[in-house]
Protein backbone atom coordinates (compact mmCIF):
# COMPACT_ATOMS: atom_id res chain seq x y z
CA UNK A 1 0.00 0.00 0.00
CA UNK A 2 1.50 3.38 -0.99
CA UNK A 3 1.56 6.16 1.56
CA UNK A 4 0.59 9.76 0.90
CA UNK A 5 2.70 11.00 3.78
CA UNK A 6 5.90 12.86 3.07
CA UNK A 7 9.16 11.27 4.19
CA UNK A 8 10.74 12.88 7.25
CA UNK A 9 14.42 13.67 7.80
CA UNK A 10 15.63 14.68 11.27
CA UNK A 11 19.09 16.21 11.19
CA UNK A 12 21.41 18.73 12.88
CA UNK A 13 24.85 18.47 14.44
CA UNK A 14 25.63 15.09 16.06
CA UNK A 15 24.50 15.12 19.73
CA UNK A 16 21.81 17.70 18.97
CA UNK A 17 19.03 15.23 19.83
CA UNK A 18 18.24 13.75 16.41
CA UNK A 19 17.90 10.17 17.69
CA UNK A 20 15.70 11.25 20.59
CA UNK A 21 13.40 13.26 18.33
CA UNK A 22 13.34 10.48 15.74
CA UNK A 23 12.30 7.96 18.38
CA UNK A 24 9.60 10.30 19.67
CA UNK A 25 8.19 10.65 16.15
CA UNK A 26 8.34 6.87 15.76
CA UNK A 27 5.78 6.61 18.55
CA UNK A 28 3.16 7.58 15.97
CA UNK A 29 3.42 4.11 14.44
CA UNK A 30 3.36 5.79 11.04
CA UNK A 31 7.09 5.82 10.21
CA UNK A 32 9.94 3.39 9.68
CA UNK A 33 12.96 4.65 11.60
CA UNK A 34 16.24 4.60 9.59
CA UNK A 35 19.45 5.28 11.49
CA UNK A 36 22.19 7.46 9.94
CA UNK A 37 22.52 6.09 6.41
CA UNK A 38 24.92 8.97 5.58
CA UNK A 39 27.29 8.20 8.44
CA UNK A 40 30.54 7.12 6.70
CA UNK A 41 31.36 4.76 9.60
CA UNK A 42 30.17 1.16 9.57
CA UNK A 43 27.86 0.69 11.41
CA UNK A 44 25.48 2.43 11.06
CA UNK A 45 26.50 3.71 7.61
CA UNK A 46 28.03 2.03 4.56
CA UNK A 47 24.98 -0.17 4.23
CA UNK A 48 24.02 -0.30 0.54
CA UNK A 49 20.88 -2.19 1.48
CA UNK A 50 19.62 0.93 3.23
CA UNK A 51 21.26 3.58 1.00
CA UNK A 52 22.98 2.34 -2.14
CA UNK A 53 25.50 5.17 -2.56
CA UNK A 54 29.01 5.66 -1.19
CA UNK A 55 29.34 8.43 1.39
CA UNK A 56 32.74 10.06 0.91
CA UNK A 57 32.77 12.60 3.74
CA UNK A 58 31.27 13.34 7.10
CA UNK A 59 28.62 15.96 6.21
CA UNK A 60 28.63 14.86 2.58
CA UNK A 61 27.23 17.62 0.34
CA UNK A 62 25.04 15.87 -2.22
CA UNK A 63 24.61 18.85 -4.60
CA UNK A 64 28.37 18.67 -5.16
CA UNK A 65 28.23 14.97 -6.09
CA UNK A 66 26.76 12.79 -8.82
CA UNK A 67 23.18 13.85 -8.15
CA UNK A 68 21.64 11.24 -10.43
CA UNK A 69 23.28 8.48 -8.40
CA UNK A 70 22.20 10.01 -5.12
CA UNK A 71 18.70 10.67 -6.39
CA UNK A 72 18.27 7.03 -7.37
CA UNK A 73 19.67 5.83 -4.03
CA UNK A 74 17.45 8.05 -1.90
CA UNK A 75 14.41 7.27 -4.04
CA UNK A 76 14.74 3.63 -2.96
CA UNK A 77 15.45 4.47 0.68
CA UNK A 78 12.59 6.92 1.06
CA UNK A 79 10.16 4.55 -0.67
CA UNK A 80 11.27 1.81 1.76
CA UNK A 81 12.81 -0.49 -0.83
CA UNK A 82 15.71 -2.47 0.62
CA UNK A 83 18.59 -3.32 -1.77
CA UNK A 84 19.39 -6.80 -0.52
CA UNK A 85 21.86 -7.96 -3.20
CA UNK A 86 24.16 -4.91 -2.95
CA UNK A 87 24.12 -5.34 0.84
CA UNK A 88 25.10 -9.01 0.63
CA UNK A 89 27.90 -8.24 -1.84
CA UNK A 90 29.52 -5.81 0.59
CA UNK A 91 28.62 -6.90 4.14
CA UNK A 92 28.40 -10.57 5.11
CA UNK A 93 29.30 -10.92 8.80
CA UNK A 94 26.76 -12.35 11.23
CA UNK A 95 25.98 -8.89 12.52
CA UNK A 96 25.61 -7.59 8.97
CA UNK A 97 23.16 -10.36 8.11
CA UNK A 98 21.08 -9.68 11.22
CA UNK A 99 20.99 -5.98 10.41
CA UNK A 100 20.03 -6.75 6.81
CA UNK A 101 17.19 -9.02 7.97
CA UNK A 102 15.96 -6.34 10.35
CA UNK A 103 15.85 -3.55 7.78
CA UNK A 104 14.59 -5.74 4.94
CA UNK A 105 11.69 -6.85 7.12
CA UNK A 106 10.93 -3.36 8.43
CA UNK A 107 11.04 -1.79 4.97
CA UNK A 108 8.71 -4.45 3.53
CA UNK A 109 6.28 -4.23 6.45
CA UNK A 110 6.37 -0.44 6.26
CA UNK A 111 5.36 -0.42 2.59
CA UNK A 112 2.53 -2.88 3.21
CA UNK A 113 1.13 -0.88 6.14
CA UNK A 114 1.42 2.54 4.49
CA UNK A 115 4.15 3.94 6.71
CA UNK A 116 6.69 6.52 5.57
CA UNK A 117 10.45 6.68 5.99
CA UNK A 118 11.95 8.67 8.85
CA UNK A 119 15.70 9.26 8.56
CA UNK A 120 17.59 10.18 11.72
CA UNK A 121 20.84 11.47 10.24
CA UNK A 122 22.95 14.35 11.54
CA UNK A 123 25.35 13.87 8.63
CA UNK A 124 22.61 14.82 6.17
CA UNK A 125 22.45 18.36 7.56
CA UNK A 126 24.36 20.18 4.80
CA UNK A 127 22.14 18.48 2.20
CA UNK A 128 18.88 19.37 3.96
CA UNK A 129 17.63 21.63 1.19
CA UNK A 130 18.38 19.06 -1.51
CA UNK A 131 16.43 16.34 0.31
CA UNK A 132 13.49 18.69 0.84
CA UNK A 133 13.33 19.87 -2.76
CA UNK A 134 14.11 16.60 -4.53
CA UNK A 135 11.75 14.40 -2.51
CA UNK A 136 9.27 16.86 -1.00
CA UNK A 137 10.56 15.62 2.36
CA UNK A 138 9.84 17.32 5.65
CA UNK A 139 13.33 18.13 6.94
CA UNK A 140 13.64 19.02 10.63
CA UNK A 141 16.97 20.55 11.65
CA UNK A 142 17.63 20.48 15.39
CA UNK A 143 19.67 23.19 17.07
CA UNK A 144 21.09 22.46 20.51
CA UNK A 145 22.82 25.01 22.71
CA UNK A 146 26.44 24.86 21.48
CA UNK A 147 27.93 24.88 24.99
CA UNK A 148 25.93 21.79 25.94
CA UNK A 149 26.77 20.18 22.62
CA UNK A 150 30.51 20.79 23.06
CA UNK A 151 30.31 19.37 26.58
CA UNK A 152 28.67 16.23 25.20
CA UNK A 153 31.35 15.85 22.54
CA UNK A 154 34.09 16.36 25.13
CA UNK A 155 32.58 13.78 27.44
CA UNK A 156 32.57 11.22 24.62
CA UNK A 157 36.05 12.15 23.45
CA UNK A 158 34.78 12.97 19.97
CA UNK A 159 36.78 15.05 17.52
CA UNK A 160 35.84 16.46 14.14
CA UNK A 161 38.17 17.36 11.29
CA UNK A 162 37.23 20.61 9.52
CA UNK A 163 38.92 19.16 6.43
CA UNK A 164 35.75 17.09 5.92
CA UNK A 165 34.12 20.36 4.86
CA UNK A 166 37.15 22.08 3.34
CA UNK A 167 37.68 19.15 0.96
CA UNK A 168 34.26 19.59 -0.63
CA UNK A 169 34.67 22.42 -3.19
CA UNK A 170 30.98 22.70 -4.06
CA UNK A 171 29.97 23.00 -0.40
CA UNK A 172 32.58 25.69 0.19
CA UNK A 173 31.58 27.60 -2.96
CA UNK A 174 27.84 27.37 -2.35
CA UNK A 175 27.72 28.13 1.37
CA UNK A 176 31.01 28.32 3.27
CA UNK A 177 33.58 30.47 1.48
CA UNK A 178 33.39 33.15 4.22
CA UNK A 179 34.24 30.43 6.77
CA UNK A 180 37.28 29.08 4.92
CA UNK A 181 39.89 30.87 7.03
CA UNK A 182 38.22 29.89 10.30
CA UNK A 183 37.94 26.26 9.21
CA UNK A 184 41.55 26.19 8.01
CA UNK A 185 42.80 27.80 11.22
CA UNK A 186 40.84 25.32 13.34
CA UNK A 187 42.18 22.39 11.31
CA UNK A 188 45.76 23.57 11.96
CA UNK A 189 45.18 24.36 15.62
CA UNK A 190 44.74 20.84 16.97
CA UNK A 191 42.31 22.34 19.52
CA UNK A 192 39.23 20.05 19.57
CA UNK A 193 36.99 22.79 20.98
CA UNK A 194 38.01 25.22 18.25
CA UNK A 195 37.41 22.52 15.67
CA UNK A 196 33.91 21.74 16.97
CA UNK A 197 33.09 25.46 16.98
CA UNK A 198 34.27 25.85 13.38
CA UNK A 199 32.32 22.83 12.14
CA UNK A 200 29.22 23.80 14.16
CA UNK A 201 29.25 27.23 12.54
CA UNK A 202 29.79 25.79 9.07
CA UNK A 203 27.06 23.17 9.32
CA UNK A 204 24.43 25.62 10.51
CA UNK A 205 25.46 28.33 8.04
CA UNK A 206 24.96 25.77 5.26
CA UNK A 207 21.56 24.95 6.76
CA UNK A 208 20.65 28.65 6.95
CA UNK A 209 21.53 29.03 3.29
CA UNK A 210 18.77 26.52 2.58
CA UNK A 211 16.35 27.25 5.44
CA UNK A 212 16.12 30.89 4.36
CA UNK A 213 14.34 29.60 1.27
CA UNK A 214 11.71 27.99 3.52
CA UNK A 215 12.69 24.43 2.65
CA UNK A 216 13.60 23.13 6.12
CA UNK A 217 12.19 23.49 9.65
CA UNK A 218 14.50 24.73 12.42
CA UNK A 219 13.65 23.49 15.91
CA UNK A 220 15.46 24.05 19.21
CA UNK A 221 16.24 20.89 21.15
CA UNK A 222 15.72 22.80 24.40
CA UNK A 223 12.16 23.78 23.45
CA UNK A 224 11.25 20.17 22.72
CA UNK A 225 12.87 18.91 25.93
CA UNK A 226 11.42 21.58 28.23
CA UNK A 227 7.75 21.03 27.27
CA UNK A 228 7.74 17.85 25.21
CA UNK A 229 4.01 17.10 25.14
CA UNK A 230 2.85 20.35 23.45
CA UNK A 231 6.11 20.78 21.52
CA UNK A 232 5.84 17.35 19.93
CA UNK A 233 2.19 17.96 19.14
CA UNK A 234 3.32 20.89 16.99
CA UNK A 235 6.16 18.91 15.44
CA UNK A 236 3.87 15.97 14.65
CA UNK A 237 1.53 18.35 12.85
CA UNK A 238 4.40 19.88 10.88
CA UNK A 239 5.56 16.37 9.86
CA UNK A 240 2.06 15.25 8.84
CA UNK A 241 1.91 12.60 11.58
CA UNK A 242 -1.05 11.74 13.83
CA UNK A 243 -0.87 12.98 17.43
CA UNK A 244 -3.82 11.27 19.03
CA UNK A 245 -4.45 10.50 22.72
CA UNK A 246 -2.43 7.29 22.59
CA UNK A 247 0.56 9.05 21.04
CA UNK A 248 0.30 11.91 23.51
CA UNK A 249 0.35 9.43 26.39
CA UNK A 250 3.34 7.62 24.88
CA UNK A 251 5.29 10.88 24.54
CA UNK A 252 4.42 11.77 28.13
CA UNK A 253 5.61 8.37 29.33
CA UNK A 254 8.85 8.62 27.37
CA UNK A 255 9.73 12.18 28.39
CA UNK A 256 7.85 13.08 31.59
CA UNK A 257 9.17 13.46 35.13
CA UNK A 258 6.99 10.53 36.24
CA UNK A 259 9.14 8.03 34.32
CA UNK A 260 11.44 7.61 37.32
CA UNK A 261 14.47 7.62 35.02
CA UNK A 262 16.57 10.71 34.45
CA UNK A 263 19.13 8.90 32.29
CA UNK A 264 19.82 9.60 28.64
CA UNK A 265 20.16 7.16 25.76
CA UNK A 266 21.20 3.58 26.22
CA UNK A 267 22.97 2.41 23.08
CA UNK A 268 22.44 -1.24 22.30
CA UNK A 269 21.06 -3.57 19.69
CA UNK A 270 21.61 -3.74 15.96
CA UNK A 271 20.80 -0.12 15.21
CA UNK A 272 22.63 1.29 18.26
CA UNK A 273 19.63 3.54 18.87
CA UNK A 274 17.70 1.73 21.58
CA UNK A 275 16.00 4.35 23.77
CA UNK A 276 14.98 4.32 27.37
CA UNK A 277 12.57 6.87 28.89
CA UNK A 278 14.10 9.99 30.39
CA UNK A 279 12.97 13.12 32.15
CA UNK A 280 13.80 15.45 29.27
CA UNK A 281 13.28 18.67 31.25
CA UNK A 282 15.56 17.43 34.04
CA UNK A 283 18.29 16.75 31.48
CA UNK A 284 18.33 20.45 30.64
CA UNK A 285 19.24 21.31 34.23
CA UNK A 286 22.31 19.09 34.38
CA UNK A 287 25.62 21.00 34.68
CA UNK A 288 27.67 21.13 31.49
CA UNK A 289 30.96 20.44 33.28
CA UNK A 290 33.11 22.77 31.17
CA UNK A 291 35.58 25.36 32.51
CA UNK A 292 34.38 28.96 32.29
CA UNK A 293 37.12 29.71 29.77
CA UNK A 294 35.80 27.03 27.42
CA UNK A 295 32.21 28.21 27.89
CA UNK A 296 33.34 31.73 26.93
CA UNK A 297 35.25 30.35 23.94
CA UNK A 298 32.18 28.51 22.68
CA UNK A 299 29.82 31.43 23.29
CA UNK A 300 32.01 33.95 21.51
CA UNK A 301 32.60 31.60 18.58
CA UNK A 302 28.95 30.75 17.97
CA UNK A 303 26.79 33.63 19.17
CA UNK A 304 26.36 35.35 15.79
CA UNK A 305 25.19 32.17 14.03
CA UNK A 306 23.06 31.09 17.02
CA UNK A 307 21.34 34.46 16.86
CA UNK A 308 20.38 33.88 13.22
CA UNK A 309 19.10 30.39 14.05
CA UNK A 310 16.89 31.78 16.83
CA UNK A 311 15.04 34.32 14.70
Amino acid sequence: MATARKPVVVTGMPRSGTSWVGKMLQLSGEVVYVNEPMNPSRPPGRSPGVLNADVEHYFHYIPGSDQARWRAAFARTLSLRYSLLPELRRNRSAGDLMRAAKYCTEFGRGRLTGRTALLDDPYASVSAGWLASEFDATVVVLVRDPVTLVASWQKLGWVVDPAELLNQPALMADHLEPERERLSRAARSGDPVEQIIAVWRAVYLAVLGQADAGRVLLRRYEDLAAQPVPAFENLYRDCGLTYDQATRAAVQQATGADTGNSGAFQWSGLSRTAFRPMDSAAKLREPVGLPDSVVDQVRSGTEDVLGRLSR
